[in-house]
């Protein structure tokens, strides 16, 4: 049983990446997780995704690029407020510039660097190096 798709779905990129793999299945999907996989994409950290409905709940296969060190869901989902961002960042990534940690914002899903250029803050949903 499921109970966390967002981390069910990044252990088991990592869990690829570490295996060598050059795909990955993720299922279920929802839609903050799509937008996680293209921010991913977008910062390079995988390759094109592609999303296939199944009836139930979709099923999302990924292209591995050898540049993911990890990628885990935040628990419990923080509060932060846009000066807390950098107490986070301490928290969660190994070093500074290095990795990003993904904020859900009233402006929609964005990382750390986007949200401090904004002055926006959210709830903290994971990370990823």
């Amino acid at each position: 049983m499921k109970h966390d798709i967002i981390a069910d779905a990044l252990n088991s990129l990592v869990n690829a990446e570490k295996t060598g793999k050059s795909e990955c299945v993720v299922k279920p999907v929802s839609n903050l997780l799509k937008d996680i996989f293209k921010i991913m994409k977008d910062t390079g950290y995988i390759g094109e995704f592609e999303y296939v409905e199944n009836k139930r709940g979709g099923i999302v296969k990924i292209e591995m690029k050898k540049k993911l060190n990890n990628a885990r869901a935040i628990k419990p989902r923080f509060p932060c407020k846009n000066d807390d961002i950098e107490r986070f960042e301490k928290r969660f990534l190994p070093a500074k510039g290095f990795g990003m940690v993904l904020i859900s914002t009233p402006k929609g899903l964005m990382t750390n660097v986007e949200a401090k250029k904004k002055g926006l803050g959210g709830t903290l949903i994971a990370y990823v190096y």
